[in-house]
């Protein structure tokens, strides 16, 4: 949202604050609109993930595809998708149809480091083998 509002200049919010939002950047996708038991349209469990090449995202992992585990409902809504890249905000890893948003970073000359997922990698993190995300943050911020 933050992105949106003051990279974009969009008065954006999500569904999910502000059902009545004229820029709903996060929102429960079309398909998903009409199914009233809400459990129903939750992600839940690993999904794959494309790693965009020269990202972070990718770099940290090592590999062009990982799969991570999901618990949420609502997505980068796809209507938004152009301005948010055209205003560099680099979506480093989408899903198998390419329209869900994975992961997000920032260009290193923007950010030092600057990395988001919709996946909850601390599922599969453990003290000894931290999620990749998780070791280059800390890493990240031991350099600085």
């Amino acid at each position: 949202m933050e992105f949106a509002r003051n990279v974009c200049g969009l008065d954006a919010d999500t569904i999910e604050n502000n059902p009545m939002t004229k820029n709903p950047v996060i929102d429960v996708l079309p398909e998903q609109k009409s199914v009233f038991e809400k459990g129903g349209t939750m992600r839940l469990g690993a999904y794959k993930a494309l790693l965009k090449e020269n990202t972070s995202v990718r770099k940290f992992y090592g590999k062009d595809e990982v799969y991570e585990r999901h618990r949420h409902r609502y997505e980068v809504n796809p209507e938004y998708h152009e301005i948010l890249q055209r205003n560099q905000l680099v979506f480093s890893g989408m899903s198998e149809n390419k329209r869900l948003v994975e992961f997000i970073e920032l260009p290193k000359e923007k950010h030092k480091f600057f990395v988001g997922t919709q996946a909850h990698p601390e599922f599969k993190s453990t003290p000894l083998k931290p999620a990749p995300l998780f070791y280059e943050f800390i890493k990240s911020a031991i350099e600085e």
